[in-house]
């Protein structure tokens, strides 16, 4: 039998092919580029220049819509004490860059350019690093004197830390740590780091090693077991005589 030639692609055969071979390479692109989309690591650049409208910048985007409004209206009370709360939540910081860093610059950074003619509260930012569960606490100096450093650094590590630690709390987080600054800044006495309440011991019935050696219980089976073995013989010996 002659061999059969194939026949050329003709224009449909050679369109389909570029139109799988775009689709493959659109793919490709897609499986490529989502890396880098989630590696992008942020700074104070990437944040506004200026402090936004909301006192609440979500961008990790971990609060509902409630507790978004929850702590909107506890910021917002703030300015009852001439202060500018605010809360910022993020994902992935700057290779090499810290949050309170972060937190220092972003004050510097929404404090240089206020408006003209204007006295601005001073700056009170609350920040959470979502990947790391790091938490920080920045004040603009005249503030720094009614919320000493010590102070900020104590709310972060513990009243705002436990929260995320026991579940990823991040609203209550937050909501404590306004609570407690909120008091210090009212003149109250600071209601001081969080209880952390300890898980009790469970109580067990089977005796622990320390209890097993120190026991009697090995030296009365051997008391009963020559007991056990010795009276028989001798009863046997008596009355067999």
């Amino acid at each position: 039998m002659p061999p059969v030639a194939a026949a050329p692609p003709g224009p449909t055969g050679r369109s389909g092919l570029l139109r799988s071979l775009l689709s493959l390479v659109l793919a490709l692109g897609l499986v490529l580029a989502a890396p880098v989309a989630a590696a992008r690591a942020l700074s104070a650049a990437d944040l506004p220049a200026r402090p936004p409208a909301e006192h609440v910048l979500d961008g990790a985007d971990v609060l509902s819509r409630a507790g978004k409004a929850e702590i909107e209206r506890q910021l917002q009370a703030f300015s009852a004490e001439r202060v500018d709360a605010r809360l910022v939540t993020l994902s992935r910081l700057d290779y090499g860059l810290d949050l309170s860093t972060l937190a220092g610059q972003l004050v510097q950074r929404w404090s240089a350019d206020p408006p003209a003619g204007s006295s601005p509260d001073p700056l009170l930012l609350l920040l959470i690093d979502t990947q790391t569960r790091s938490t920080a606490i920045a004040a603009q100096a005249p503030l720094d004197r009614q919320l000493p450093d010590e102070l900020l650094e104590s709310t972060a590590a513990t009243t705002m830390a436990q929260p995320l630690r026991s579940g990823d709390r991040y609203r209550q987080a937050a909501v404590d740590a306004l609570l407690r600054l909120a008091t210090v800044l009212q003149g109250g006495e600071d209601p001081g780091e969080p209880v952390v309440e300890e898980a009790a011991a469970v109580v067990s019935n089977i005796p622990t090693r320390e209890e097993t050696s120190s026991s009697n219980a090995f030296t009365w089976v051997i008391v009963l077991l020559v007991v056990g073995t010795v009276v028989p013989m001798l009863t046997w010996w008596v009355f067999s005589r």
